[in-house]
């Protein structure tokens, strides 16, 4: 069997079980669903679950040659917003033209289109129904077998849009050819802002990135990218993302991010990182256990992003990445984990400090700290570079091992082995920022923030779990009288220390029958955890954040 035919059959295993369970989208930022609410919303009730963030930092230590090149750089982020809506949608023009009111243009803007991404892409204007499954990088009566049997090998490049001559027939064109005319004047202000710059690395860098958006070779610049770091501005720029395609779920969104590197607290992840293997020694589990357990390449950097644009500023917001995405890269340097302080804090403020308000017990109130909040998101980074490749009982691969279950478990793994990790820097006396109260009381508040959004996607359905164990294990309470949350500490530390081993065992032993008992008796949210949801979405607490950005807000306008 060639090669080709190989993958088109396995590809066509995967649409046809997508096409049997839906849309087969599963990514958080695409289906986020309340699950307290199952009325259609308004256009009104859609844009309130959105709080409107001004996207700020501190550009005070920025000369006046990198303010200059800022501004280069968001008018070639905003260009990314143009093909994006390409992609997404189509031409906006005539949607723009057939709104009856400003609310619903904000909607749209916020959905690069008229479908609600926080709603499983439901269509919030009557005028429109389901969002086709290719989005914009098919035509929308895209068929599968017609696909299947075109001549064209790119088909299934990451780069390529198809597309429908006319006489019917389907055929490909480079995203470089798609979109030549936003990619040109992309490339051109890349090029500008790198003769500004006065870090040789990122200079080089913006070149070799616009080089890659007139070609579609996106390797050079990304190999390059993962061995900066003298630069303090940084950029992630073109196309990266394959969430949008829901056909074949291959073809990449263009997006960008703009970010302020924020130096002090990138070293102290470092220095987290450094503990952890130590931290893993520490684990009871048997050295055979042990020697499984790997911390993959990575390289864990705090910023402030200053501009989102395309994907990565569609519908609800990321507050940090993994990038890049090219396996060749992956296996050769790593990768990247950029998180971002300043989306995090609106985050926090607008929706989990208020959260709190309504479930955390009104004695633990005071342990809601942004900075407990911001340690356990970065330091869940750590636990999920850490990973269990190879089974102790030669089952081959954990993931093949786990099957159908182990992206969940190995969300659930990072969920734990965050608080485990967290618990022995406390115990080291490296995080001295917080109490390790803090960090529990936190947890649990993000927890009951999560699972609003149910078992949907992985880290909704590990989030759910860890709820139901650590709750069965008394490592918090709830007041039947308040409807509250307490945490208890010295129950949380040994609940954290038995379960990590747990769900470190099911990896290192692929133990298949473990995963599918914890995932089917703990994955489903009870009634009273319901009923208290209910009390979050009747409090009219946001969902998730957008923003107003750009030069004028950042103060670069003259």
């Amino acid at each position: 069997m060639s090669r080709n035919i190989f993958i088109i059959t396995i590809l066509s295993s995967i649409v046809i079980l997508m096409n049997s369970c839906g849309t087969g989208d599963n990514n958080q930022n695409q289906q986020v669903n309340d699950t307290t609410s199952a009325k259609k919303l308004t256009v009104t009730e859609r844009l309130n679950q959105y709080a409107v963030i001004p996207l700020t930092s501190d550009l005070s230590k920025l000369s006046e040659k990198d303010k200059e090149m800022l501004s280069l750089l968001i008018n070639a982020c905003k260009i990314m917003d143009e093909i994006f809506w390409m992609q997404a949608y189509g031409i906006k023009d005539s949607l723009y033209a057939s709104l009856k009111n400003p609310e619903e243009a904000k909607l749209c803007d916020i959905n690069y289109g008229p479908w609600d991404r926080l709603n499983s892409n439901e269509p919030f204007l009557e005028s429109f129904s389901k969002k086709p499954i290719g989005a914009g990088f098919y035509p929308s009566d895209i068929k599968y077998l017609p696909f299947i049997d075109m001549k064209f090998e790119d088909k299934l490049s990451m780069y390529t849009v198809v597309k429908r001559s006319e006489d019917g027939s389907l055929y490909t064109q480079p995203y470089h050819i798609a979109y030549k005319e936003q990619l040109e004047k992309a490339a051109e202000l890349l090029k500008k802002a790198a003769k500004i710059s006065d870090n040789k690395d990122f200079a080089k860098f913006l070149n070799l990135r616009a080089e890659s958006l007139l070609n579609d070779d996106y390797y050079t610049s990304e190999m390059f990218w993962m061995d900066m770091e003298s630069n303090n501005i940084d950029i992630i720029i073109g196309p990266v993302e394959s969430e949008e395609d829901r056909f074949i779920n291959t073809k990449t969104a263009y997006e960008a991010f703009i970010l302020i590197k924020d130096q002090e607290w990138s070293n102290k992840l470092k220095d987290y990182s450094s503990m952890v293997p130590e931290i893993k020694n520490q684990l009871p589990l048997d050295e055979l256990y042990k020697n499984q357990i790997v911390f993959t390449k990575t390289n864990i950097g705090v910023y402030d992003a200053i501009f989102y644009s395309g994907y990565a500023n569609a519908g609800a917001k990321n507050i940090s990445i993994n990038h890049p995405k090219d396996g060749r890269i992956l296996m050769e340097k790593g990768s990247k984990k950029m998180q971002f302080k300043n989306a995090m804090k609106a985050k926090f403020d607008k929706i989990l400090q208020p959260i709190s308000n309504i479930l955390i017990s009104e004695a633990e109130r005071k342990n809601i700290k942004f900075d407990a909040f911001f340690i356990n998101n970065v330091n869940y980074e750590i636990a999920d570079a850490i990973v269990v490749k190879t089974t102790v009982n030669n089952k081959g691969p954990v993931k093949e091992a786990l099957k159908d279950y182990y992206p969940t478990i190995n969300s659930l793994k990072a969920d734990i082995l965050n608080l485990y990790i967290i618990s022995k820097l406390h115990e080291k006396g490296v995080i001295k920022e917080v109490e390790l109260l803090d960090n529990y009381v936190i947890f649990m508040s993000n927890i009951l923030r999560s699972v609003r959004f149910g078992a949907t996607y992985s880290q909704g359905s590990s989030n759910i779990i860890c709820f139901n164990v650590l709750q069965e294990m008394q490592a918090f309470t709830r007041d039947e009288k308040t409807g509250t949350y307490s945490v208890n500490l010295e129950k949380m530390k040994s609940s954290i220390e038995k379960f990590s081993v747990e769900v470190m065992r099911i990896l290192a032993e692929g133990d298949y029958t473990a995963a599918k008992e914890i995932i089917e008796s703990k994955g489903n949210m009870l009634p009273t955890l319901q009923e208290d949801l209910k009390r979050i979405s009747s409090a009219g607490i946001p969902i998730d954040i957008t923003f107003e950005q750009g030069e004028q807000v950042l103060g670069l306008t003259k």
